[in-house]
């Protein structure tokens, strides 16, 4: 298991180098790093539309700096990706509509996968 992939399933957090560094929360699944957006979630502005993103994960021991990496931005379709989604809503915390979620994200929201590409930072 590489560092990535150990830093994202020990960590429920990373920041995206956004307009300004945003902290979101995520699910490690098949080799990527999903996200959601939008629809009364996290506001990950423009990520969407990114193409890549700079990506930092922490360390669960002590908070600091594990990793930086580039990562290719996709927006899936949740249909397709419904394993993905279905992990991503396992990491999702204290939702108001947790049998509904899902649902909720396909009519509102935007499932974005962070793949990782070029060597880390």
């Amino acid at each position: 298991m590489g560092v990535i992939e150990e830093g994202a399933k020990k960590s429920g957090i990373l920041w995206l180098s956004l307009d300004r560094p945003r902290l979101a929360w995520h699910a490690w699944h098949d080799g990527a790093i999903y996200v959601v957006t939008g629809g009364g979630e996290q506001s990950l502005p423009g990520l969407a539309g990114s193409g890549q993103v700079q990506v930092t994960l922490r360390s669960k021991d002590n908070g600091a700096r594990l990793i930086t990496f580039e990562a290719s931005v996709e927006v899936v379709d949740q249909t397709e990706a419904a394993e993905a989604v279905a992990a991503l809503a396992k990491e999702r915390l204290n939702a108001v509509d947790g049998a509904g979620l899902t649902e909720r994200w396909a009519a509102h929201s935007q499932v974005v996968r962070l793949t990782p590409r070029g060597p880390a930072l």
